[in-house]
């Protein structure tokens, strides 16, 4: 609903005189309607796990690590160079997984 911000305000008197039952019909007169949802509809976008996706294609392209990230040995979150904490045995940890 818009806001005329120019139009002028009601005083405390003014806004004392409306009553309670016209207050409330103002209320019922703004009610919205009620959406009716297709429970079919709706069940047919959750994927069940173990369903058969054989027939699925994949449309995201995959970029290779680039030089300044790499891939933490605990998660195998890509990460930024910035955020190695530890690097054991050629492995390298993120902040998350360390700290």
């Amino acid at each position: 609903m818009a806001t005329d911000y120019d139009a002028p305000r009601k005083n405390e008197d003014e806004l004392s005189e409306d009553s309670l039952d016209e207050l409330k019909g103002r209320r019922t007169d703004k009610q919205s309607a009620v959406v009716d949802e297709d429970e079919a509809e709706t069940a047919d976008s959750y994927e069940l796990p173990g369903a058969d996706l054989s027939g699925e294609e994949l449309l995201v392209r995959v970029l290779p690590a680039q030089a300044d990230e790499f891939t933490c040995a605990s998660c195998f979150l890509v990460r930024h160079r910035s955020q190695v904490a530890r690097e054991k045995g050629g492995l390298l940890y993120c902040k998350d997984c360390e700290g």
